[in-house]
């Protein structure tokens, strides 16, 4: 391990999100609402990072601290091949932990072969348990039944398992209670996630939000005492509890209760801007190094010029002040 990177603030970097497409299956209100995208020009096959790339990338970074890889999109499991990426990955020794976001639609079929490829853990995004909720939510009348039984058959691979549901008033704030009772009786952690204000097309108020605050003491009213849990490691993003069973529930608080100040994560997108912020306005174009015949020692020192300077705070500045004017690049885009 080479010494560690660490930007103004002193946060290290020691998780990567790493974007392998931009398309998605699903046109989720929050994040691709479809009146915004309708016309939308995705990413050719070549603007893409080739797996040759992103493990180049990977392999020139990971020996300055980066612990943890998360495989995102888009819909990453629409990347072919997806699990030839895995496996290369998981060669890179200093990398202790591969996971995947996904919105779980070809996860039951895709599960065994995720898991053999060296994939460690899944992060599944579902809103709502409810037909009429989640297919208003996800944009396509999508029913959850195949979420669940991806969810269901990552668990039986032996892929460790998270459920993120974005709750956004009006719209899945009554899903809440039914959702924490279905995964505490499955054991599976669910994570309640604040609307967010990540790019501009998703409309975001604040008047829309649901605080973690209220969805904890509808959680208690219902199941009684929850006990706060302490962090695993620096640059949690989830405030965790747990049931009096054992059981475990997390709050995603970037709104009401921002944590950039513990924030370890740089962000690849599909194309390969190298960002250093979910809520960032563009990205350094680590693509055209890649393809010009820089070396590894050019690339590394260009990322880590980047993250040095970087002061990054977007969500604690917009809950100080309310400024939210600057652009800000789609999640679609860069990953979640």
């Amino acid at each position: 391990m080479m010494t560690p990177w660490t930007d103004r603030r002193r946060r290290p970097l020691e998780d990567l999100r790493i974007s392998v497409i931009d398309k998605c299956n699903f046109r989720c209100r929050y994040c691709m609402p479809e009146e915004a995208f309708r016309h939308h020009q995705f990413l050719k096959r070549d603007e893409l990072l080739s797996f040759d790339e992103i493990e180049r990338f990977v392999r020139i970074v990971a020996p300055h601290g980066v612990r943890k890889i998360r495989l995102t999109g888009g819909e990453p499991l629409l990347r072919p091949n997806l699990d030839e990426l895995i496996r290369r990955l998981r060669t890179v020794t200093t990398i202790e932990t591969i996971g995947l976001t996904t919105n779980g639609v070809y996860l039951e079929r895709m599960a065994k072969v995720l898991k053999q490829a060296g994939l460690d853990r899944v992060n599944v995004s579902l809103d709502a348990l409810s037909p009429e909720t989640f297919g208003m939510m996800n944009g396509r009348g999508t029913s959850p039944e195949a979420v669940l039984r991806g969810i269901d058959e990552a668990k039986r691979q032996g892929l460790e398992v998270k459920v993120n549901m974005v709750v956004r008033k009006g719209w899945n704030d009554h899903e809440v209670a039914p959702m924490a009772a279905y995964f505490k009786e499955r054991n599976i952690t669910l994570r309640y996630i604040e609307f967010m204000d990540v790019g501009t097309a998703n409309e975001w108020n604040v008047e829309h939000v649901v605080s973690s605050e209220s969805i904890l003491e509808v959680l208690k009213q219902r199941n009684g005492l929850l006990e706060p849990l302490a962090p695993e490691s620096l640059g949690e993003v989830a405030q965790r509890y747990s049931y009096t069973d054992g059981a475990q529930v997390g709050f995603i608080s970037s709104v009401s209760q921002p944590f950039c100040g513990t924030c370890t994560r740089g962000r690849l997108s599909s194309d390969g801007k190298w960002y250093t912020c979910l809520f960032a306005e563009d990205g350094t174009d680590i693509r055209e190094l890649l393809r010009s015949g820089a070396s590894d020692d050019l690339i590394a020192m260009t990322l880590k010029m980047v993250w040095e300077v970087r002061d990054d705070r977007y969500s604690e500045e917009r809950t100080r002040t309310g400024n939210r004017t600057r652009n800000r690049i789609e999640m679609s885009y860069i990953g979640g």
